[in-house]
């Protein structure tokens, strides 16, 4: 059985420019397909703009404010909403409020840099 606690999961920064804990994935435990992640920003800190070739990502909110652009949509977003992100969908998360964003992050395939396309 794997069970692995947030506190011992080894923080580091994605190809987007967040920090994440990665919980679940084909690194760590007999996950293959998915990965789950604890992301962070700081206050008026924003991921690079970028989308995913292959995979299809969900963001829950968990602590904090922010302001979710998807495409050419971009809207508030807080604790208890969870973003459907599709493959091929640029997309850019901003920490609007004065507090760490903390947020979920579940990647189908499990995340990896290589399908990380950063855009301008």
């Amino acid at each position: 059985m794997d069970v692995i606690n947030q506190k011992d999961a080894v923080p580091f920064t994605t190809a987007d420019g967040s920090t994440i804990r990665e919980l679940l994935a084909h690194r760590n435990s007999a996950i293959t397909q998915q990965s789950l992640a604890e992301a962070r920003l700081a206050p008026g800190a924003a991921t690079t703009p970028h989308h995913h070739a292959v995979t299809e990502e969900i963001y829950y909110i968990l602590v904090g404010k922010a302001e979710m652009t998807l495409g050419k949509e971009t809207r508030a977003v807080g604790p208890g909403d969870a973003i459907a992100i599709p493959p091929g969908q640029r997309h850019t998360i901003r920490n609007t409020g004065d507090e760490e964003l903390v947020f979920l992050c579940t990647c189908a395939p499990g995340y990896e840099h290589t399908d990380t396309f950063l855009e301008a």
